[in-house]
């Protein structure tokens, strides 16, 4: 089993991976988020993204790129400590850090089979549909319904045991 420390690539190596993963017949998925401490609703959407395919790349948003979309006070981990949690799940095969608020770009770049997004989206609300369709990648919305987030773990942290 490799490290989690292993599967942290840079961008160009993650699209020469990717290339090579697809000339050898691997159906890939990209999955993608800020994953600013890591929950229940993380893995179990990293791990019905994995089953769409042979091998899963998680895109995590830079620390830069999660202060944009997530507002002041984020991220709570930097983006190396999120990287290597999400790389030390079983299911991830590969992780890369982007800059950008959405992963329509590193669609482009990486090509892959199948675009994963969360059940907190719909076909119709998938920011990089036009990409993805596009470029004739499948997009899959995965995991649970989405009823826990980091934000909601923070206020049940703030409010206590007993509200």
């Amino acid at each position: 089993m490799r490290s989690a420390q292993s599967k942290i690539i840079d961008r160009a190596s993650a699209i020469e991976i990717v290339a090579r993963l697809k000339r050898e017949g691997k159906r890939v998925v990209l999955a993608n988020g800020c994953f600013d401490t890591l929950h229940v609703g993380h893995t179990r959407y990293l791990a019905g993204a994995r089953h769409e395919g042979d091998v899963l790349i998680v895109a995590i948003n830079s620390d830069d790129s999660v202060k944009c979309l997530k507002g002041l006070g984020r991220p709570i981990l930097d983006q190396h400590a999120r990287a290597q949690l999400v790389a030390a799940l079983r299911d991830v095969d590969y992780v890369v850090i982007f800059p950008e608020t959405d992963v329509a770009s590193l669609l482009e770049e990486l090509r892959p089979n199948v675009h994963a997004k969360g059940t907190d989206y719909t076909m119709e609300t998938v920011p990089e549909r036009a990409t993805s369709e596009r470029m004739g990648i499948r997009i899959a919305i995965v995991g649970d319904p989405k009823d826990h987030s980091t934000r909601g773990l923070f206020e049940s942290i703030r409010k206590g045991p007993h509200g």
